[in-house]
């Protein structure tokens, strides 16, 4: 039997493996030179591999789409397993603060490694620089159309990736399958008429980011950047927002509480008790609520506070203000910056279309789909590749 993976990427290397033995010919086909190059981006150059074992109801909520699709998959291969198959191969993973896991080499080639290793073993043939043109269905299986010749499989597991633009899915155009229009997902926040920018590189650890108008929020570290705001919290938000961003072309006003551990009222509260106990404390000089002292300071100038003011004597009016700017500080969000290299896509391959318990298609026979070519995508801290071993173990398993 042969068996053709198109794409050469995690979700790809994962489903030719769990595809190969039983004499089985699979061959992996890559548009690029290189393989496995976002594996070998992400997390810094660490690769984040997945997050720390959780049960499948609170893994599933780290997905703003394919949530009940994934819940379904991963009753077959959990985080549980995705341990397991790495730690049985020689890669030690370990789990920060935070739950993500990295291997302990705290490098990326230590996973791009194992994957062609086991690729290697397996017997997997590997065609890079060999992008499909047409995959077509034929009388015994599938033709694939490439500018090197034609190829024919008996079963076909596409795992190309997501894609910024809808044209990189014309491959598929023959088979007529339901295609949700990529948007981005996982992207930072540009302010560009805002002076916090000038304070790029402070960041907090528990911020609070709103979008006005919705209830979307996420909580989590913030990162002021030379374009805008970054870190998880922003970053996650840029996800279960991406419908509701897309639609308003990326122009919203984000409110941030700065530590999320206070409320309106116990920012007040503290800053009166702290004027009663440091009368004679000037307020510049003292960043309160585990703040970073260069963002204390914009939110003093922010707030219209003199720099000799003492908190003896600090105005109603200005103390009113700094409330504001800790509780409810708001910027002009205008555009986006999406990571060039590790860009994530909402939307994909219609779930509707696919049967989670295998991967296939439901419309045409051994065609299988695995990774973010779905229209699955998670949040950061190793979801996403955690989707691409999932998917991409049951597709490779399925195929008869």
């Amino acid at each position: 039997m042969k068996i053709a993976v198109i794409g050469g990427g995690a979700a790809g290397f994962f489903a030719a493996i769990h595809a190969s033995g039983k004499g089985r010919e699979v061959c992996i086909f890559e548009k690029s030179p290189k393989l496995l190059s976002k594996v070998k981006v992400s997390g810094g150059g660490r690769c984040n591999v997945t997050h720390q074992p959780m049960e499948v109801s609170k893994l599933i909520k780290n997905y703003p789409r394919g949530e009940k699709f994934l819940k379904k998959v991963f009753r077959h291969f959990s985080i549980a397993d995705t341990f397991l198959w790495f730690e049985s191969r020689g890669v030690h993973l370990k789990v920060e603060v935070d739950g993500r896991v990295f291997p302990v080499s705290d490098s990326s080639q230590t996973i791009v490694d194992v994957l062609l290793s086991e690729a290697e073993k397996s017997g997997i043939k590997i065609f890079t620089s060999t992008g499909i043109k047409e995959l077509n269905p034929s009388q015994s299986g599938y033709e694939l159309i490439t500018e090197k010749g034609v190829f024919r499989a008996d079963a076909v597991i596409v795992a190309t990736g997501g894609h910024p633009k809808s044209d990189g899915y014309n491959f598929l155009n023959s088979l007529k399958i339901k295609l949700n229009s990529p948007i981005p997902s996982l992207f930072t926040f540009n302010t560009p008429g805002e002076s916090i920018r000038e304070l790029m590189g402070i960041a907090v650890q528990d911020g609070l980011v709103k979008i006005e108008g919705t209830k979307l929020n996420y909580r989590g570290p913030v990162l002021v950047t030379h374009w805008g705001i970054s870190g998880p919290a922003v970053l996650k938000l840029s996800a279960f927002g991406a419908d509701w961003l897309y639609d308003h072309d990326y122009r919203a006003r984000a409110i941030i509480n700065w530590n999320s551990l206070y409320g309106e009222n116990d920012y007040l509260s503290q800053l009166v008790k702290y004027s009663q106990a440091h009368p004679n404390r000037k307020v510049y000089s003292h960043a309160l609520f585990d703040l970073p002292a260069r963002l204390w300071e914009h939110f003093c100038f922010k707030s219209e506070i003199d720099p000799l003011q003492l908190h003896g004597n600090l105005p109603k009016k200005q103390l009113n203000k700094l409330v504001q700017n800790l509780f409810c500080y708001i910027l002009e969000v205008n555009g986006k910056t999406t990571f060039k290299d590790e860009f994530v896509t909402a939307g994909g391959i219609d779930l509707n279309e696919v049967n989670p318990e295998t991967m296939q298609s439901l419309l045409h026979p051994n065609l299988y789909f695995a990774g973010e070519v779905l229209d699955i995508d998670g949040i950061t801290g190793g979801f996403n590749f955690q989707a691409a071993w999932s998917t991409g173990f049951l597709a490779g398993r399925s195929i008869n």
